[in-house]
């Protein structure tokens, strides 16, 4: 990855590594798949945008309208089909705990959860909301630390006039009703 991605991406990339191996030891999750979904998450991030949707066409990876007009919405996609075309895994739980790692899905596995969470909490990040607190939780809570994340993330992209896609939507209102046992939250 340090071939592929600037310095700072590959501090990004070590440090989400180095987390969601903590976070697979303490959840009981396989060591060497979390290394290898954090080590590749971010493979596709320092593609220009014209190459990630170049990718996309000439490999059938479907583009929803958002990423079209965002196409940096398309490194987790792009992301999982480089880590089994280019770099040999055909884990699938590795490919889509790459592929999700931004948006989540209602139902993820273990291995999804600890990538999301991970990306979102690893040592080099300092400017997210709670951070402190769901840093804790992560290692409590894997549920509830990524409800909280996904929480976080639609109250800062509401308030910012950010695009939000619909999967977080989905994926957090999943998550608030199979936690909470109530009707799912709207934005």
């Amino acid at each position: 990855m340090e071939k592929v991605q600037d310095p700072r991406r590959f501090e990004h990339t070590l440090g989400v590594e180095y987390t969601a191996a903590a976070l697979a030891m303490c959840h009981g999750c396989g060591l060497r798949e979390a290394q290898a979904a954090g080590l590749l998450h971010d493979c596709a991030k320092c593609l220009s945008d014209e190459k990630r949707l170049s990718i996309c066409r000439k490999n059938g990876i479907p583009v929803e309208t958002l990423e079209q007009q965002n196409p940096f919405l398309l490194h987790a996609k792009v992301g999982a089909y480089l880590a089994r075309s280019k770099y040999g895994v055909e884990n699938p739980d590795i490919l889509n705990a790459i592929q999700n790692h931004t948006t989540g899905r209602p139902g993820m596995s273990l291995l999804e959860k600890i990538i999301f969470v991970a990306d979102y909490i690893e040592p080099g990040r300092k400017n997210a909301p709670n951070l402190g607190e769901i840093r804790k939780l992560a290692f409590q809570d894997i549920d509830r630390a990524l409800l909280r994340i996904l929480d976080d993330t639609l109250s800062y992209l509401s308030g910012s006039a950010g695009d939000i896609d619909p999967m977080t939507e989905k994926t957090r209102n999943y998550y608030h009703e199979r936690l909470n046992g109530e009707g799912a939250v709207q934005s």
